[in-house]
């Protein structure tokens, strides 16, 4: 896990205040967010960054060898939102986009957050459907462009191109059997298992069959859904096993919610694209917005986690640092 530009803000606040609570007021987070980003750097770290003295903390040796270097971070993050800020201030215009569910509600939000605050006076509208209606909304011109996470059908009206990679696990509750396992292993465990589907047009539910299907036979569908969230819900009462992105389960991984698995000895890793209707016209605005989305295709072997907005900034500012040098 790479150290976040929210650990190390976290730092510099406790190093300041030498307290927790203190830390905690200044950023406006609670006590134990800030215990457990200052124990989780640590622990990337190798060891302790202050010395215990009553309710005090002070910094030791590591510490203080660490403080001016993540302020140096931080303000060169700060002089790059600045610098683009006060670059594109002029730019202005609208983008129209359709998402497929796990692009949509997962990696696009916080993308173009970063992006509004690059150019406030750019508008963008989203809207979320699955991957079928997507392409259709494309074709007939209702959205500028389209991201899917779907196979596109073969269409001379649409152009596609790659845009980064994620991959398809299993999901279970925490008491499920199959959380004690390292991997899902289609001879041990499939027969066996009980699944909750994406509904029929979904592109995760698409890719499932494809990279399952000299195994459909074995799958026990039980329940169909509309959206991730529900899925997950779903797994987390102990309903059944599902297959979603790793991108829309960050939270719920990190927080003990559910266990994810991978496949063993099959490739889930599946090819997000964007989409757009051949001859429509690429403006400032919209090739702006694109060239930022491709920071993800020129950084996804950092596997960040997308679904933390403070690891996405870190992840803008590192690639912004390097196209500098």
């Amino acid at each position: 896990m790479s150290i976040t530009l929210r650990q190390l803000e976290i730092f510099i606040a406790v190093a300041e205040t030498a307290q927790v609570t203190k830390a905690s007021k200044k950023l406006f987070v609670t006590q134990s967010a800030v215990s457990m980003a200052l124990a989780e750097l640590e622990n990337q770290l190798g060891g302790s960054l202050f010395d215990r003295h009553g309710r005090s903390l002070v910094l030791n040796a590591r510490g203080r060898y660490l403080l001016p270097l993540g302020k140096d971070i931080i303000a060169q993050v700060t002089n790059i939102e600045t610098i683009m800020s006060e670059r594109n201030d002029k730019l202005t215009g609208q983008i129209n986009i359709a998402a497929s569910s796990s692009v949509g509600n997962y990696i696009l939000p916080y993308l173009i957050g970063a992006f509004k605050k690059a150019h406030p006076k750019v508008l963008i509208n989203m809207l979320v459907y699955n991957t079928k209606i997507v392409e259709g909304m494309v074709k007939d011109g209702t959205v500028d462009i389209g991201f899917v996470e779907g196979n596109v059908g073969t269409n001379d009206d649409i152009l596609t191109r790659p845009w980064f990679k994620d991959e398809l696990v299993v999901l279970t509750a925490p008491a499920d059997p199959l959380a004690n396992n390292e991997s899902f292993v289609l001879e041990r465990d499939l027969p066996s298992s009980r699944w909750i589907m994406r509904e029929r047009g979904s592109g995760t539910a698409a890719i499932f069959r494809e990279k399952l299907k000299d195994h459909l036979n074995d799958v026990n569908i039980v329940m169909e859904m509309g959206h991730p969230e529900s899925v997950k819900r779903a797994v987390e009462s102990g309903v059944g096993v599902a297959c979603l992105s790793a991108l829309t389960i960050c939270r719920e991984i990190e927080n003990g919610w559910l266990k994810s698995l991978k496949f063993d000895g099959l490739d889930m890793k599946r090819q997000l694209r964007i989409i757009s209707r051949k001859g429509t016209q690429v403006d400032d605005v919209l090739a702006e917005f694109l060239a930022f989305c491709d920071v993800m295709s020129d950084c996804d072997e950092e596997n960040v986690c997308l679904s933390s907005p403070w690891k996405l900034q870190s992840l803008l500012a590192r690639h912004s640092t390097g196209k500098k040098r």
